[in-house]
């Protein structure tokens, strides 16, 4: 893939993120359910008051789709939902070992799912190029991936 543009720190993920997605109209974020499901309601935040259709199936299970909706607390898992979208937002937490998820499952997975206007966009949106490490990038048919990099630094005055 090629790089289009660089960012910094969350504000740069997001606002790749709303441009990617300007002309969808319902997104679907799947991913891996506790580790996923804030960073869907994160990049959903970007999105509030968009009237975009929001929604997160935790790994594949079609069944326990919920929507994402706006809350005073900011964005959260609402009711269950029939999940049909025009893009497909992968999450990262799927290629993490011991997630259980496969490239092949993930791309039966899409194949299978309903798409509101025919061809569906797929996103990819990951940390450390864990679906390139991975191999996904040769099975999955990723339209754009936003992959950012994690630098930690813990301080104290206490030691």
């Amino acid at each position: 893939m090629k790089i289009l543009s660089t960012s910094k720190g969350i504000g740069g993920q997001l606002t790749a993120f709303r441009e990617l997605v300007k002309r969808s109209e319902s997104i679907i974020f799947v991913g891996s359910p506790g580790f996923c499901t804030p960073f869907a309601e994160l990049l959903a935040y970007g999105l509030r008051g968009s009237g975009k259709a929001m929604m997160f199936i935790p790994n594949t299970d079609v069944k326990n789709a919920r929507s994402i909706i706006a809350a005073p607390q900011g964005m959260q898992l609402g009711d269950s939902v029939v999940p049909e979208g025009d893009t497909i937002v992968l999450l990262g937490g799927l290629a993490m070992p011991r997630i259980g998820s496969t490239p092949g499952e993930i791309k039966a997975f899409l194949d299978n799912l309903p798409s509101g206007s025919g061809k569906k966009l797929v996103i990819g949106v990951c940390f450390q190029s864990i679906f390139e490490k991975g191999g996904w990038t040769d099975i999955i048919g990723f339209d754009h991936i936003i992959d950012s990099d994690l630098e930690n630094c813990l301080k104290s005055d206490a030691m």
